[in-house]
């Protein structure tokens, strides 16, 4: 498999309106030539229709070059659009040379090398042009042997006119085309380049976090031993037995959670996904939230779709960091619920009372690590970079009633090689 660099891929993309641009100039050409012996006899009519005939093979073989085998440098885009120059420039030297009111034609590979090549090629591929039009001044053959002079400044005029236009139209329909197309790449290499930004925070912080789990493990098995001593050192103390009893359970709780990240971690690594019905994911949701907040009021505002949804241990816990900030800002009154929105999408909502999102995070939603007073700040980020990498968005609404947060996912179709399961 042959692997193409970003520059031959937008030369290949360009390929299909460089083509048309030259037919389009080819085609005017004989328009052209038609009008013209119309009202005047060319001298040289066989030698133009000679040039238009070689420019329509160049264009068609260099449509086929850059599509099938784009050029790995800009200076061979540099050279073709010399070439271009020099063909204009050969059809107008039998036509009446800078006299002819088509003259203008040799602006369109200019403009074209312009957008495609870097400066200093374009600034070579401007030095050529001026260079072909100083050469037509210098050296030209006449239009006609006979003397029309009414006709021939008629002729000019309506040239003009006609040239104005078709290189208007030409500019608007072909370097308009190429100016929108090489925006829209600069856009897409912006949000890469934020996307990457990103993902490398969030792979720090999971290196921390591993790291920390790894360092936590050994004084957690020291502390489980030694509460197993103090129990056996104290057995009929019951006062001291319960809060043994109740550290020890503790000590587990601790030790459980460091295990669900690392397997959390080994699932993410492995981008092993699993498909499940929305309501069977969300009543797993439900289960998981009770045992976190099993005193907090959360409605679960069901019937909650059949669709299917792509899920993994990453995007539950995302979605449980949204219901805790959620539960810490409003503990009376917290409602979660989902719909399918349309689209092959999923609505998840999140919704509560409490004071709403702090203003410096409106319009940036998740894309920084911000300031919290009752965590470590990193919840929503993470939450946001998980759902994102899944294929979904994150928004939030803020109103004087309190916070909306909607997780906006693609639906499963089922197939791919993915594990299917259930809540």
């Amino acid at each position: 498999m042959e692997w193409l660099t970003h520059s031959q891929t937008g030369f290949q993309q360009s390929a299909r309106y460089l083509l048309g641009m030259r037919l389009t100039l080819v085609v005017l050409q004989l328009i052209a030539i038609g009008v013209a012996e119309a009202m005047v006899t060319l001298a040289h009519q066989t030698e133009a229709l000679i040039l238009c005939l070689v420019y329509a093979v160049v264009a068609t073989l260099g449509w086929l070059w850059f599509t099938r085998r784009p050029p790995r440098s800009t200076a061979t885009v540099s050279l073709v659009l010399t070439i271009d120059l020099l063909l204009i420039g050969a059809w107008l030297y039998f036509t009446g040379g800078y006299t002819n009111p088509l003259v203008s034609l040799l602006l369109l590979p200019i403009a074209v090398a312009i957008i495609l090549v870097p400066l200093s090629h374009s600034i070579a591929v401007t030095v050529a042009g001026v260079a072909v039009y100083t050469s037509l001044v210098v050296w030209h053959t006449p239009l006609t042997h006979e003397h029309h002079s009414a006709n021939l400044a008629q002729l000019h005029l309506v040239g003009m006119w006609v040239t104005f236009a078709i290189t208007a139209a030409i500019l608007l329909l072909v370097v308009g085309a190429l100016a929108r197309r090489l925006r829209q790449q600069q856009s897409l290499l912006a949000q890469v380049r934020e996307t990457r930004l990103r993902d490398e925070q969030v792979i720090a912080l999971g290196l921390s976090a591993a790291a920390v789990a790894h360092r936590l493990g050994t004084p957690l098995n020291t502390m489980t031993l030694l509460v197993d001593e103090m129990k056996a050192a104290v057995p009929d103390n019951d006062l001291i037995a319960d809060d043994l009893a109740l550290m020890e359970q503790q000590l587990g709780l601790c030790s459980g959670h460091l295990q669900q990240l690392s397997s959390a971690a080994m699932q993410a690594r492995t981008a092993q996904l699993e498909i499940l019905t929305a309501h069977d994911w969300m009543m797993r949701l439900r289960e998981s939230a009770t045992l976190l907040w099993p005193g907090a009021t959360i409605e679960w505002q069901q019937p909650f779709p059949d669709c299917l949804v792509a899920v993994d241990a990453t995007l539950d816990q995302a979605v449980l960091n949204l219901l805790a900030n959620a539960v810490t800002a409003s503990p009376s009154w917290v409602a979660i619920s989902a719909r399918e929105a349309g689209g092959g999408r999923l609505e998840v909502i999140v919704e509560d009372r409490g004071d709403g999102l702090e203003s410096a995070l409106e319009g940036a939603l998740g894309e920084q690590v911000v300031s919290s007073e009752n965590g470590l700040g990193v919840g929503l980020f993470l939450s946001n970079a998980t759902i994102q990498r899944l294929g979904g968005t994150l928004k939030a609404r803020v109103t004087a009633q309190g916070t909306t947060m909607i997780i906006d996912l693609p639906m499963a179709t089922g197939h791919n090689g993915q594990k299917e399961g259930g809540a």
